[in-house]
């Protein structure tokens, strides 16, 4: 019987390592719980996603995603200014600190502080790796058909985990 190819509406588990340019290990799962996504529905960056397709079980691959493929080039209009009274009451503003901002939408995103002024604070919510190129060291550990459910909700379940 042949190996299930990675494909659209596949569950993929995947056992990965991100450097950046430098080596740098910037994330991993070697040693640690697989990371389950749905092939083909944009759950990883989408050079790494098209690295994937048509790869079996066992496939071990090193993969450069350029920023275009991967989290974007940072947008200057994503850089801007909130006054400190509209961040969450107690809250001491630091450099580098991560904070969640309301989005025009109602929903949140995550933004940097990037400067801390008198009565305003500078956020960047850019993601934190734009513009980086990405190294990825990945094995394909598992393939199999995506259920009904995690098609119509547009990500993998993990083993044990359904429901929302």
């Amino acid at each position: 019987m042949r190996a299930m190819r990675i494909e659209r509406d596949r569950v993929v588990g995947l056992e990965y390592k991100l450097e950046d340019d430098d080596g740098k290990v910037i994330d991993t799962n070697q040693g640690g719980e697989p990371l389950y996504y749905l092939h083909g529905h944009g759950n990883i960056v989408p050079g790494l996603e098209r690295a994937l397709e048509g790869k079996e079980v066992g496939a071990s691959l090193d993969v450069v995603v350029e920023p275009a493929d991967g989290y974007g080039e940072p947008d200057p209009e994503l850089v801007f200014e909130i006054p400190r009274s509209e961040l969450p009451e107690g809250l001491n503003p630091q450099r580098d600190m991560k904070i969640q901002i309301p989005t025009p939408g109602g929903r949140t995103t995550r933004a940097t502080i990037t400067k801390v002024k008198l009565r305003t604070v500078v956020v960047d919510a850019n993601h934190e790796l734009a513009g980086q190129r990405l190294h990825f060291s990945v094995r394909a550990l598992s393939v199999r058909k995506a259920k009904p459910d995690e098609i119509a909700h547009g990500h993998a379940h993990a083993p044990g985990h359904h429901h929302h």
